[in-house]
């Protein structure tokens, strides 16, 4: 891989696939052992951030391994070397805020696995980088799996040709229900008060209206959420003109806190639903967290999620516009 800067070693992970000519994830690592710190990575960052975005865009995932990372506060500096403004996340996982842009990942329960998503797909704004940092690995499972946007439309188009285009044509339509405060036994557990900012109901709404949301207040204090039309999938000409799978229909469809249907009122086919989980699962990439790894997605371009794992695991989440 010639274009790789002199600061940089290509290395490899467990998992790695070749994706239509693309590594996914490029692993880059310090060209010596004593250059894996956090102060080596940052100058070479600082004199290589347009080539850095550059193979994002290209791999659309890149790993960074062996820089010893430390905590949030390192990682937030990695975080804004770039320049990237920051996007406050809106959604139902329960987070904490750590430091500065810095934030847990998903906080339910490690026993269940968090289904494959653009981050914040539904909401108008959306996050352009997902960046995260591994601080302690968990000793089994816990994989952030991730998956080729646009190879999941590509086999759903092959497979379900008339049918992908009809939920196209109609839109989709999601619900969503949160309780007034956070729920932590529920890997959706994130109260309205803590989504939103707010315990006003008027500014909640507002605020949600903003980001394209209708509510519908319930007697337990919690709120329905309902978000539609959406598009089932996106094409984003900087990423080759790539029609991404770009919902979260497999994820939100018949599920106790949530639903997806088409914009009409009327269900989506199961086997559909169905085929294009297997689909998604076939076409994942999976590897393992090491201590200090910083990992990139292009969130255009990537569905991830989480394994299910054993504790402890702690990883640290970014997002920037």
């Amino acid at each position: 891989m010639g274009f790789t800067p002199v600061d940089f070693k290509v290395g490899k992970c467990e998992g790695q696939k070749i994706v239509h000519g693309e590594t996914m994830p490029l692993v880059l690592q310090p060209n010596e052992p004593e250059f894996g710190n956090t102060e080596t990575l940052l100058s070479i960052l600082e004199k290589k951030k347009d080539w850095f975005e550059e193979m994002l865009i290209k791999n659309s995932a890149i790993l960074l391994r062996g820089f010893n990372v430390q905590n949030a506060e390192e990682f937030n500096e990695i975080v804004e070397a770039f320049g990237w403004e920051d996007i406050r996340y809106v959604g139902p996982a329960p987070r904490t805020h750590i430091h500065k842009r810095v934030w847990t990942a998903n906080e339910g329960p490690l026993s269940e696995f968090i289904y494959y998503h653009h981050e914040m797909v539904l909401i108008k704004e959306y996050p352009k980088k997902v960046i995260l940092f591994c601080e302690v690995p968990p000793p089994e499972g816990g994989e952030t799996p991730f998956v080729p946007s646009f190879r999941v439309t590509e086999r759903m188009l092959e497979e379900f040709p008339d049918a992908v285009e009809d939920i196209e044509k109609k839109g989709l339509r999601y619900t969503f229900t949160a309780l007034s405060n956070n729920d932590t036994s529920s890997m959706r557990g994130r109260g309205w008060e803590d989504a939103f900012g707010t315990s006003d109901r008027a500014e909640a709404e507002k605020r949600a209206k903003a980001l394209g949301m209708d509510m519908e207040w319930l007697d337990n204090g919690g709120v329905k959420t309902i978000l539609g039309p959406r598009s089932l999938t996106t094409t984003f000409e900087e990423r080759n003109g790539r029609r991404m799978w770009f919902n979260t229909v497999v994820g939100m469809h018949g599920k106790e806190y949530s639903s997806a249907e088409l914009a009409d009122g009327s269900e989506l086919p199961g086997k559909l639903v169905k085929r294009c989980e297997e689909i998604i699962e076939d076409e994942s990439i999976q590897f393992k967290w090491e201590k200090g790894d910083v990992l990139f997605f292009d969130n255009l371009a990537l569905l991830h999620g989480r394994r299910p794992s054993l504790s402890p695991r702690k990883v640290l989440v970014a997002t920037c516009k």
